[in-house]
C-alpha cells in the first residue's frame, strides 16, 4: 500500500510510464537488428563452408533454402545442396533430397 501511495503523489507518473516504454521499444528493435545481421552473417559463411566441401554446412543450407529462413525460399537450391551433401556421403541429406523432390513434383 504504501507503494500505491507514493504512485499516486507523483505528478508525472505518465511520463515514466511512457518514458519505460520508449527505452523499451529501442531495446527491443536493437535487438532484432542485432540478430538479423547475426543470422544473416552466418547464413553467409555457411555459403562459405558449403562452397569449400563441408558437408554439414551443405545440408544445413539445403534446409534453409527449403524453409526459407532467412533466405529466399528455393526448392531449387535446397535441392542443389542437399544433392551436393549426400554426394559426399550424408544419408539424411540422401533423405532430405528425396522429400524436397516429392514436393516439387506435387
Amino acid at each position: 500500500m504504501k507503494i500505491l501511495d507514493e504512485m499516486k503523489n507523483m505528478e508525472n507518473l505518465e511520463l515514466y510510464i511512457l518514458l519505460a516504454v520508449l527505452l523499451f521499444t529501442l531495446w527491443f528493435i536493437r535487438n532484432t537488428i542485432k540478430y538479423y545481421k547475426g543470422e544473416k552473417r552466418n547464413v553467409k559463411h555457411l555459403h562459405r563452408f558449403a562452397k569449400e566441401g563441408e558437408v554439414d554446412a551443405q545440408n544445413h543450407l539445403a534446409k534453409r533454402y527449403h524453409k526459407g529462413d532467412m533466405v529466399k525460399k528455393s526448392s531449387q537450391k535446397a535441392a542443389f545442396w542437399s544433392q551436393k551433401a549426400s554426394f559426399s556421403g550424408d544419408t539424411d541429406a540422401k533423405e532430405f533430397l528425396d522429400t524436397v523432390i516429392k514436393k516439387k513434383k506435387s
